[in-house]
């Protein structure tokens, strides 16, 4: 069975928890990419930046995204998967916790980002569909 590892992307690049989420955004940009782990000065995951999260949460409330701080935006514990976790542990968390992206642990270091397309790369065609089915509901 195909792991987690084997279709991460690697090298995930982390906002810090005390950067702003303008400089969130542009580094998203840079990157071309619609999220981001939040990393603290611990180097520890404290969650996933979005760009919907930048939208609804700053600038849809009249925020000003040059103050907010990214880890302002950390929810709880970060929902993540182990590097040597295989497909179908993917697929159950990601449809238990209805998220599209997933952080990749190796112990306690980030080593990537698993995101919907990586598992629906990676899974049977019914399977697929179940994964799409269950985080396209609300």
């Amino acid at each position: 069975m195909t792991t987690a590892r084997e279709i991460m992307t690697p090298d995930a690049t982390c906002i810090g928890a005390n950067e702003t989420v303008l400089e969130a955004a542009k580094k998203m940009t840079e990157l071309g990419v619609g999220a981001l782990p939040i990393c603290g000065t611990d180097e520890k995951l404290k969650g996933m930046l979005t760009d919907r999260d930048i939208v609804v949460k700053v600038l849809g409330v009249g925020q000003d995204a040059a103050q907010v701080k990214a880890g302002d935006l950390a929810q709880g514990e970060a929902v993540t998967i182990g590097a040597d976790d295989d497909a179908d542990e993917i697929l159950a968390t990601m449809t238990r916790y209805k998220v599209r992206r997933l952080p990749v642990i190796d112990g306690h270091a980030l080593v990537g980002i698993v995101a919907q397309a990586d598992v629906a790369r990676a899974l049977p065609d019914p399977k697929v569909g179940d994964l799409l089915q269950a985080l396209s509901t609300d």
